[in-house]
């Protein structure tokens, strides 16, 4: 579900004005770290509690903003991605193990799935996601047996009550998720592009698109208008952004401060190798690539 965040009605003497902004995928996953960082849950997390940041681009930005660092090349900080054109998965280590915060301070060699163990419903799980649709449900695709990050953390965390912050960008908006899982599996298809997959349906995480970060970070209102483009501009969404000349005015800010931010190349270790052609597309033959690692 998206998360709820009210943007208050301007006053009868306050002219409201818009702005139209196009955000490059780089561009979006930075404005929504900016936001995750900021909500309150987090933010109390980060003074009283632990926070879980899984692996992932987005949440690689998130790690980002949170300490004030560095990490590249953040696609090697994920583990299921798609690039090249195919599904895949990142064969190496991630560069930044800094995934586990209890009380502000790094856990360093820790087990995300030792810690989770210690949650309680002040504590936050950060998760992005591949797909988000209309009514706010997230997406994930997984190709592990045993579903990957979200199998393990999602028996956690429900019945808990902690919070899964899901920062999803609007180039992931697909017509419906529950409606596009049934229709995938590890062991769904004959032929594939890259590693077969599952898309886990997540109803209960707390979304953060493109619409719900300038809400909480400008008091704006935005509105998807248009999504793509060429020249580096593929995968950006179109925004109208609504509110009164001095929210418009600290949105703009916002846009420009984040405007420029370089593409996610790549990693250069991945399961499939270069190709899926390599495979004749076959599915399970690119999966037992896969469970051969």
């Amino acid at each position: 579900m998206f998360y709820d965040v009210q943007v208050p009605d301007p006053k009868p003497d306050h002219r409201q004005i818009s702005a139209l902004v196009v955000l490059t995928p780089a561009e979006s996953r930075r404005l929504l770290a900016k936001a995750t960082v900021a909500l309150p849950e987090v933010q109390n997390a980060w003074q009283n509690g632990i926070i879980i940041i899984a692996r992932g681009v987005t949440t690689a930005y998130v790690t980002e903003e949170l300490f004030g660092i560095t990490i590249e090349p953040k696609a090697a900080q994920t583990a299921g991605l798609i690039c090249g054109g195919i599904t895949n998965n990142h064969a190496g280590p991630p560069p930044c193990t800094w995934h586990v915060i209890r009380k502000g301070k790094v856990v360093e060699g820790a087990d995300s799935n030792v810690e989770i163990l210690s949650f309680g419903p002040e504590d936050v799980f950060i998760k992005g996601a591949n797909a988000v649709d209309t009514q706010g449900y997230a997406g994930i695709l997984t190709t592990h047996s045993k579903g990957g990050t979200i199998g393990m953390c999602w028996p956690i965390v429900t019945p808990r009550g902690s919070h899964l912050i899901m920062p999803i960008g609007l180039e992931k908006l697909i017509p419906s998720v529950v409606e596009a899982a049934k229709h995938t599996g590890i062991y769904h298809f004959k032929y594939s592009t890259g590693l077969p997959a599952k898309l886990i349906p997540v109803e209960l995480g707390k979304v953060i698109t493109e619409i719900q970060a300038f809400a909480l970070l400008a008091g704006v209102r935005a509105c998807n208008v248009a999504s793509g483009g060429v020249g580096g501009s593929e995968g950006s969404v179109v925004l109208s952004l609504t509110g009164t000349e001095d929210r418009i005015e600290k949105a703009m800010t916002l846009v420009k401060s984040i405007k420029g931010e370089p593409p996610v190349e790549s990693p250069t270790s991945n399961i499939v190798l270069s190709s899926a052609s390599e495979y004749n597309y076959d599915a399970t033959a690119q999966y037992a690539r896969l469970r051969s690692m």
